[in-house]
């Protein structure tokens, strides 16, 4: 049985010990803080594809993880005994042009399956489906939702009951045989210092969270910002991207965030605020994960780099790591590669 050391709480390193765990290796996971205390603990919980048009490797691995997404999280639903806040759901967007979307549409076609089509419709389901200049909406079946703080419970638990350790509040100490590095923004700033060279950096992101049920109704995604109904009666708006910052507590940014919602979408215009959060998302130059050996020091190994998608990439992610340390298959994209 090979014994793994996983460093880092969010949604990388439980992904990755769940599906290690769940193929039988020995997984010990340390998180300095808590369980998603850092960029995993927010509210959006938006998997939503990348456009389906110049098709890259990149786009390719999001799809494949976007598809075996229901599997894993029913897994870790049955495994944990809790919920993930997991369905697909669909997504709303409204439309201006319909022309250029054409193409998009007809890749779409091309690239996905069938029931997750996109296209044009002029009756939006759903309670809030925003106004559209054109009378038109695009429609998404691909894009699914889930709860970032449930989820990353659901995982932790899944770990436990399937005979996994994990350790919060402590850094790491002596470690031995494989370790898989998922520690965020802190993590890429320990990259570049090791590799003398920027490997990337946090990006300052901030959300809110509603009470309003819309837990059947697609999520929207409209001038720039993703709002996305929930299981458990409360809809996600989010969220920024600040390069620059001095802190990283909630600030005005998010009023601004929850006005533009509200203006979106009517029906919000009463929703209470009942959270605010804000964090550092770690965004790798690249903007692609970074997944593989740490270079010069054998055995560890880095899963890093999830700006804005980690959630949607994380079930294959964790197939690919494990495959990787596991099994000695590299099955990593290219321009994943530290």
């Amino acid at each position: 049985m090979t014994s793994v050391t996983i460093i880092g709480g969010g949604i990388f390193g439980l992904a990755c010990a769940w599906e290690m765990t769940r193929r039988g290796a020995r997984v010990r996971l340390i998180e300095a803080a808590r369980i998603g205390a850092g960029s995993s603990g927010g509210h959006v919980g938006a998997l939503a594809p990348h456009a389906p048009e110049n098709w890259n490797p990149k786009k390719a691995f999001q799809l494949d993880s976007l598809l075996m997404a229901q599997d894993f999280w029913a897994g870790v639903e049955v495994a944990s005994g809790l919920p993930s806040g997991y369905a697909r759901t669909g997504r709303l967007q409204p439309v201006t042009d319909a022309d250029p979307l054409r193409d998009r549409i007809a890749a779409a076609a091309d690239r996905w399956p069938a029931d997750c089509a996109m296209r044009l419709t002029d009756a939006p389901v759903g309670d809030l489906a925003p106004d559209s200049p054109s009378g038109l909406w695009l429609f998404d079946g691909l894009t699914a939702r889930l709860s970032p703080r449930a989820a990353g419970a659901a995982l932790a638990q899944a770990i436990r009951n399937k005979g996994g350790e994990i350790i919060e509040g402590q850094n790491p100490g002596p470690l031995t045989g494989p370790i898989l590095w998922t520690t965020g923004t802190p993590g890429l700033a320990d990259l570049s210092r090791d590799l003398n060279r920027p490997v990337g950096k946090g990006v300052k992101g901030q959300s809110a969270l509603l009470h309003y049920a819309a837990a059947h109704a697609p999520q929207v995604f409209a001038d720039g910002l993703h709002i996305v109904p929930h299981a458990d009666g409360t809809v996600a708006i989010g969220s920024t991207s600040e390069n620059d910052y001095a802190h990283l507590d909630p600030d005005g940014q998010i009023d601004a965030l929850i006005a533009k919602a509200r203006t979106l979408c009517p029906n919000l215009r009463d929703a209470p605020v009942i959270d605010r959060w804000a964090g550092a998302r770690p965004r790798a130059r690249t903007r692609a994960p970074i997944l593989g050996p740490w270079p010069g020091r054998p055995g560890h190994y880095v899963a890093n780099g999830g700006f804005k998608i980690g959630f949607g990439m994380a079930p294959k992610i964790a197939q690919v790591m494990a495959d990787l340390i596991l099994d000695g298959r590299d099955a990593i994209p290219e321009g994943f590669r530290l």
